[in-house]
This record gives structure tokens, sequence and C-alpha cells, in this order.
């Protein structure tokens, strides 16, 4: 018999390592590409090469001749799919161009090899028709979209009018791309229906198993019973992997026709910038209306974002405007650009990232134009309850962290004026953002505990684990709920056969699975006791959030960066970031602190480096690859800490827990262009910030009096 450790009862809290960590750095965890198959099939994705038009013809005779092509799939012989389904899914169904980089066949072959070459050779004829692919704010093809709120408070345009102080600008932020290291990849294989009713079955990459099951069985006229998504292995999503996109479709269209083999189909990185969606482009315009003393008068936040004719999709930047500062006067609205690209989609912290750099940027404006200090003005403006609802804030801790991140990260004694400190050739200046990030936990989750002798326990919930260490969370909880030692318990994820789970997305999969793990875990104590027989189990599931319905929940942090910018060249880099969070409570430090450190990351990539190119004369995406597309590397990284509040968030859910995977990309683009300014004494308004911007610098700055950069 195997030994089991003692009864504790403390892991919450514990930095234990990830579950499967060994698995992934040996290179032993099986990804969606990487299942194991007999005689598989291998497919490769054609593109459409135009923006816009109608295929006249598709030549397939040289792709035929090539030695181990199975098949090609076009709109000619595809199956047919669901009008009900999702449209950016319904792939191969017409002769229709709707952007460039579109899915308009696939080949089939037995190795990976011929299908890339069959792919290659293909010929597609088109009628192209003229399109529009360039976002602009004068833009004939801008509406008003129905699906997104618009917010109207009192007057602002008086307020604009008799305000000491105003700020009326415009910010922009670009297309991004999500582009984890484990590319958007599946492998789908259709068979008679087993005693289970499964026909179809997809090892897919994603970041919903359940969502995915839903979306093909409608897309193919199924139930979601029939359709079984299995996805133990995520490497990285960013929200991309939220939803399904096309590629699952085609490999389910491809393992019709050669039903009993799986198809397996990875899309390049060079697809994936066209085909796995991106963070949409926007312009906005943010109006500050204030008294002499920074107290706000008026917000007025204006969205325009990309969207795209294939379906709507629309990016809530004006999200943050609704609860971060008490103004009687508050606006905010939005327009969309139906364009002939590619649809966008969830990119980590989406709406709060972009409105959040124009939102606190415009802050940063109206402090240096009051003579505040910054963190000042934000205390100034503290709200009392939710300015739109008017609902209670629940555990709401900006100015906590605000004040505790300035001690911690050397705030006092800053000189405010821009352009005072110079160290060699490089301008230093430190800058500061609010973060905030709604807390959800979602309904519809369902967990099973079940006893497996010897004092040994599993726990099963269809969640993924894109790399956040969701598992190894889940186990901490579920082993403080039954009283149990982590070692006894065992924790299965990623499969739609598993009781349902909710997207791995918003900073909800802790709560929302977590809830349900507890439930469960409650009730099977209830039902068998603390010595349950071997095999027995129990389930439960999570009801709507009630605390969610009197309060108004965010998670909230504070921003901190130090930039040196080149007196010569204009480059622009950090120095430092620090954050300061209120996360509720933590219930792994270690990869919590990933996840804030990451987050930070990402956003310190937003301020320097990330910006898609869609070229609107052709609709291309021209970075599309790594070489071309910039992240962060470690040779961009500056020293970066992360540190949260310690709390337990007891209106939040059982383990007193609230998101942190998003809130730490939240502010740092902005904190980064406050801190730019504060070097430079030039206000950058559009993301990444570029050495171009900074080369002209002003003449009169104090730190470059008797520089020859003064002079140049």
């Amino acid at each position: 018999m195997s030994s089991v450790p003692a009864l504790v009862a403390d892991a919450v809290g514990r930095p234990e390592p990830r579950v499967e960590g060994r698995l992934k750095v040996t290179g032993t965890a099986p990804y969606a590409y990487e299942v194991p198959a007999a005689d598989p099939v291998f497919l490769h994705l054609v593109t459409s090469t135009v923006a816009k038009g109608r295929i006249t013809r598709i030549d397939t005779d040289a792709t035929q001749a090539i030695d181990g092509v199975v098949a090609v799939v076009d709109h000619t012989n595809a199956p047919t799919l669901s009008a009900d389904g999702d449209p950016e899914l319904r792939a191969l169904q017409s002769d229709r161009v709707a952007f460039r980089g579109q899915v308009v066949a696939v080949v089939l072959a037995e190795t990976p090899d011929a299908a890339r070459e069959g792919a290659r050779v293909v010929e597609v004829t088109y009628a192209e028709e003229p399109h529009l692919a360039d976002l602009r704010a004068d833009g004939p093809e801008l509406y008003k979209p129905d699906s997104m709120p618009t917010v109207r408070q009192g007057d602002l345009d008086g307020a604009m009018a008799t305000a000491a102080v105003t700020v009326d600008e415009v910010y922009s932020t670009p297309l991004e791309h999500a582009s984890p290291m484990e590319p958007h990849a599946v492998t789908a294989r259709w068979t008679e229906a087993g005693s289970d009713g499964v026909v179809l079955t997809l090892d897919a990459s994603t970041q919903s198993a359940h969502g995915t099951a839903r979306a093909i069985a409608t897309l193919f006229g199924l139930d979601p019973d029939q359709v079984r998504v299995r996805s133990p292995y995520v490497g990285g999503g960013f929200g991309s992997k939220g939803m399904p996109h096309v590629h699952d479709a085609v490999a389910a269209i491809a393992a019709r026709v050669v039903p009993g083999r799986a198809v397996k189909l990875a899309m390049t990185r060079q697809q994936m910038f066209a085909l796995a969606g991106y963070r949409a482009p926007t312009i906005q315009r943010f109006r500050l209306a204030a008294d002499a003393d920074g107290r706000l008068l008026g917000i007025g936040h204006d969205v325009i974002a990309q969207s795209s004719t294939v379906k709507e999709y629309g990016e809530a930047a004006a999200g943050v405007t609704g609860h971060l500062y008490a103004a009687p006067s508050r606006t905010s609205g939005y327009r969309l650009a139906a364009l002939d690209v590619a649809v966008p989609t969830w990119m980590r912290a989406p709406g709060e990232m972009p409105g959040m750099f124009a939102h606190e940027v415009a802050m940063d404006e109206l402090a240096a134009a009051c003579g505040v200090d910054p963190i000042a003005l934000r205390v100034r403006n503290e709200p009392e309850t939710d300015p739109v609802s008017g609902k209670p804030f629940a555990n709401r801790r900006l100015l906590e962290c605000l004040r505790a991140g300035a001690q911690r990260f050397g705030w006092s004694g800053r000189d405010p004026r821009p352009g005072t400190r110079l160290d060699g050739d490089w301008l230093v200046g430190t800058g500061v953002a609010a973060s905030s990030f709604p807390y959800l936990r979602f309904p519809g989750n369902r967990a099973r505990v079940r006893a497996d002798g010897e004092g040994r326990f599993t726990v099963q919930i269809g969640a993924a684990d894109i790399g956040t260490g969701a598992v190894t969370v889940l186990r901490q909880i579920a082993a403080d709920a039954l009283e149990r030692p982590t070692a006894a318990v065992a924790v299965e994820i990623g499969d739609s056969s598993l009781p349902s789970a909710t997207v791995a997305g918003g900073s909800s999969g802790t709560a929302s699975w977590g809830s349900a793990v507890v439930a469960a875990a409650r009730r099977f104590r209830e039902e068998h006791g603390d010595a349950p027989r071997p095999g027995v189990l129990s389930e439960a599931e999570t009801n709507a959030d009630e605390a969610a319905q009197r309060y108004v929940m965010y998670s909230f942090g504070a921003q901190f960066a130090e930039v040196r910018v080149n007196v010569w060249t204009g480059e622009v880099r950090a120095a430092r970031l620090f954050g300061m969070f209120s996360s509720g409570r933590i219930i792994n430090p270690r990869t919590a602190r990933s996840q804030y450190i990451g987050g930070m990351t990402m956003g310190l990539g937003s301020a320097l480096l990330e910006g898609g190119v869609i070229d609107p004369r052709f609709g291309h995406v021209v970075t599309q690859d790594l070489a071309s597309y910039h992240v962060p590397s470690h040779a961009d990284l500056p020293r970066i800490e992360a540190e949260w509040l310690d709390e337990v968030d007891e209106l939040a859910n059982p383990m007193g827990a609230r998101g942190v995977g998003e809130i730490g990309i939240v502010g740092v683009a902005a904190a980064v262009a406050n801190a730019a300014w504060h070097a430079t004494g030039m206000r950058v308004r559009s993301l990444p910030l570029t050495t171009e911007q900074f080369v002209d610098l002003p003449g009169d700055l104090p730190a470059l009096a008797g520089h020859p950069a003064a002079y140049a």
C-alpha cells in the first residue's frame, strides 16, 4: 500500500511548484499537434492573396500530381456547414473572399512536407473588388454598434467650456498579436458513434474545451455531446485561444474527407498573424475637465476601433472610464469600422489595456497642467461609490496600491519638472499609472470529486491551463476544501467530457473553477463523510455571483516606471518597472508572481515594441513573423518587481481571491509613456513609443544645459 502524507489544511497560500512544470520543460507534455495518432494525415492551408473579391477558378492539377497528396478541399467540394454557425468559422462555403489571408482551400497529404508543397502550387484566380483595410477617424464605414454600452451623465460640454483646466487629446493604440509559443493547432478525427455518442474528436490548443465543442457542434449540426474537445496542455493563449478560430473548423471539414484517420494541422507562424485574431487598433479621444486644483468636473472617452465585415468585434476600451475616478459629468461611446480584414479577438486585458493607456496618460497631462503630483491627483479624485451605477465598491484599494507602491518605488522627492535628470547621454524620468481589471466569476461551472481509495481523491473539471498554473492552484483549493494534503489530490482538466467549465479568460479561471471545486468538495464531505468508499463521487455547480449584483468588484494596481531616453538617438528604454496590486487572496505566490511580471512584460512590449501593420493597399499583414513584429526579449527587460497587498476578499468567492492574469498588463504602457514625458518633456500619445518620436528633443530642457545635444 502506498503511503499518504499526514493531513494538512493549509495548501492555499503556499508557493507550490507547478504540477505539470517538469513535463513541459522536458518536452514530454503532448500538445495538440503532438497527440499520438496512427496513420495521420497532415493538413496545410491555402490562403487568399487578395483582400476582397470572388474566386473564379482553382487549379489543383499540379497539387494532385505530388506524391503523397490525399485530397484538396475547397468551396466546390467542402461539406455544407450550418448557417447558424459562427461566421468566422464557416470556411470554404462560397467563392467570396472577405480579407487577405482567408482560407480558400486546404491540402491533405501523408506528410507535412507534401501538404505544404501541395498548398504552394494550388493556383487560385480571383476577380478582385475594391476594399477598405485602413482604420481612420473619418472613415465612411464607421458606425455606432448597438452591442456596446454608452454612458451619458451630466453636461460634459458645459464642464469643458467652464473648467479652469482641460485636456482634449487623441490617443492611439496599434494592432497587436498574441503570438503564443505554441501555435494554434488541432488534431481532428471523425469516427462512428461509440458508447459515449462522440463522432468528432478534436485535440485542440484552446482556452475553452467546452466552448470549442459547442461552436464546432453548431457548425456541423451536431449535439454538443457528439463533439469531444481535449486540451490538457496549452502552450499559451493570451486570449487568442479563448474562442475557436478557422483552423479548428477546416481541420474538422478535412477530417470528414478521410473518416477514421486523424488530421493534423498547425498554423505556421505567418498564418497566425492573419488568422488567429489580434488586438484591434483604436483611436481614442479623451477629454478631462477640472478645477484649478485638479478635481474632475467631467470625463469623456470616445473610441474608434477596428472590426471586420466577417463578424463584429468591439474593443471595449471605454469601459475603464466608468469606475476609475469621480466626476459629475461623464460620457463614453464607440464607433466601429467594419473593414475588409480578419476578425479581431480577445487579447490579454481586452479593452482595459488600450483604454487605460488613454485614460492614464490624459490624467498625467492633467496633473502637469494643474501643477499637481500625479498620485495626489488620483487621490483627489477617488470616488466614494461607483460613479455610473452608484453601487458601493467591494474592497477597492487603489489608493493603498498607489501609496504603498510609491514608497517601495521611491517616488517621494521626485522633481515634477520634465527633463531635469541626465545620466551620461540618457535623460531619465519616472511615471505612474493606475491599473484596474474587473472581477469576473462566471456561473455554469461544475466540478466532480471522486474517492480513489487509500486516502486519495480525483477532482475533475473541464478547465484549461494555458501556462498560468491552473492545475496547481485548483489542487491547492481542493486539498484545503477536502482537508487533505495536496499530494493526495489529483486534478483532471482540459476535456469537454468532464464537468462543464467556462473559458480561461478575463482573469476568471481561479474564481469560477475554484468555486465549483469548493462546492463539489463540500458536497462530497456532506454525502460521504471523512472515510468514503473508493469510487463514490459527488458533483456541484456554481450559481450566479450574488455579491456582484450588489457591489462593483475590481482588482486594482499601481504601475511605476523609470525610463531612459538617449539624447542623441531618441532610443527609449525602461530601466525599472514596479507594480503593486490588490487582487484578493493569493492562492499561490509563485504562480501569481509569474502572472504579474508576465503581464508587466507584455505591457512593456505594448509600450515600446509591439505594433502590427496592415498595408491598406493590399490588406496584407506586413508584420507576420517575430522578426518584424517585435516582442520583449531578455535584453529588453529592466528590473521588474511585483508585490501585492495582503488581503482576503470575503465577498468574492470561497477562496477570497480575484484574478491576477490581466491586471499586470493594464497601466504599464501609460506609466512608461508618462515616464518618457517626464524624461524629455515630449508627450507621445500613440503606441508604441519609438525612436523617431524622441529625436528632436526640446532645446530648453534643464538637464541639457551645456550638453552638446542642446546645440546639435
